[in-house]
């Protein structure tokens, strides 16, 4: 099984939902703006992606400095920034296999198949 955490109106999400439908990947799309990952959730895509919280973080986004998240922010501080706020975690992410890319650029996601 194949899931995508998916923000249509992202485009480097955009490019690896395409990229995967043109490799004949039909994965399971979560919209997980609406569909907010819980704190185990977000744990594990952490691990799946061998990467820290601060690493899944969006740090451009507006809500990261209205948080007084920093790169110095802790673990806990930054995983519980994500479940309160998705918008804060990078995407898009393709899980396959008990493993997950990150989609930027949407290529690297198609070592997951390899």
């Amino acid at each position: 099984m194949t899931t995508i955490y998916h923000n249509p109106r992202c485009s480097k999400s955009r490019q690896t939902l395409q990229l995967l439908e043109e490799n004949n990947i039909q994965p399971t799309i979560r919209l997980y703006l609406q569909d907010t990952p819980n704190l185990e959730e977000i744990k594990t895509l952490v691990t799946q992606l061998a990467i820290t919280p601060q690493a899944l973080m969006r740090t451009k986004e507006a809500i990261f400095k209205e948080l007084g998240l920093s790169t110095h922010s802790t673990d806990e501080e930054c995983l519980q920034a994500m479940h309160s706020h998705p918008i804060l975690i990078e995407r898009p992410i393709v899980i396959h296999n008990n493993k997950a890319k990150i989609g930027r650029p949407p290529e690297d996601v198609l070592t997951l198949f390899n």
